[in-house]
């Protein structure tokens, strides 16, 4: 599950007219991105938590062969489409309306229908990670609780001063948050009991309630992640992604 209904009032001039998944990295949708990664380790069922123009995410899975291949169309009385290659990506895409103005874990409990086995992965549409999933699944499996939240330790956004008195000793432009600090980092895994722990109404947030009695309940497990996350929350964000594409892009865990 993916949950794609925010606004992205901090990316305006980039959602204006397209939901924050479909902002592009390198020509893809981030989203594409993000499927990507769940693809390469074998998890191929998607179903997508729609919201703000929401449509869009549909037109674009509607027509993905068009996109991602070569066409001949046909014309005339007897019209016919075409395409041409091997299909690029055998995913099953589940589309549903969530709601303009649902949160997080309203967004979740509405697509609690086409979620059908008992242990589900769940992520955000806007941050991509090298996050090894299948570790990530059989760790979930182990400890055998509702829940498992990826823990990461993004960049600060301020460079970091170490200093003796004034003297600095070291600079880093782009370092760590505090030794031993994780946050929220997406990337989840759920038992299907988790539904009993959220609510349709829409203000129902993910990251609040539910999590926090997930955790009271001890029915809560983080997996550290140390290696790469980067989120798309601002345009800054969108230039690092870009930058780090071009660097190699740490996320592309799939091959071409």
């Amino acid at each position: 599950m993916i949950l794609c209904g925010g606004l992205g009032t901090r990316m305006r001039d980039e959602t204006e007219f397209r939901p924050k998944p479909m902002v592009e990295v390198a020509g893809r949708p981030i989203l594409w991105h993000i499927m990507k990664i769940y693809a390469h380790f074998g998890h191929e069922d998607f179903v997508l938590s729609l919201g703000y123009k929401g449509e869009v995410i549909k037109q674009y899975f509607m027509n993905y062969d068009a996109w991602t291949r070569d066409v001949t169309v046909r014309l005339g009385a007897t019209p016919r489409v075409a395409f041409h290659g091997p299909a690029p990506d055998a995913w099953t895409v589940t589309m549903t309306d969530t709601g303009a103005q649902a949160m997080t874990g309203a967004r979740v409990k509405r697509v609690e229908r086409h979620i059908t086995g008992d242990t589900f992965m769940l992520t955000y549409g806007d941050g991509v990670a090298d996050v090894d999933l299948g570790r990530l699944l059989a760790f979930h499996r182990q400890h055998g609780r509702i829940a498992t939240v990826t823990g990461v330790r993004p960049a600060s956004r301020f460079g970091e001063l170490v200093t003796d008195g004034h003297h600095v000793v070291e600079f880093s432009e782009k370092p760590s948050i505090s030794q031993g600090g994780y946050v929220n980092g997406g990337f989840f895994v759920f038992n299907r009991a988790v539904f009993d722990y959220l609510s349709d109404d829409d203000g129902c947030v993910l990251e609040r309630e539910p999590l926090e009695r997930l955790a009271k309940d001890h029915q809560l497990e983080m997996y550290r992640h140390d290696g790469y996350w980067q989120c798309m929350d601002t345009p800054r964000d969108l230039q690092h992604l870009h930058e780090a594409w071009q660097h190699g892009a740490p996320w592309k865990v799939w091959a071409e």
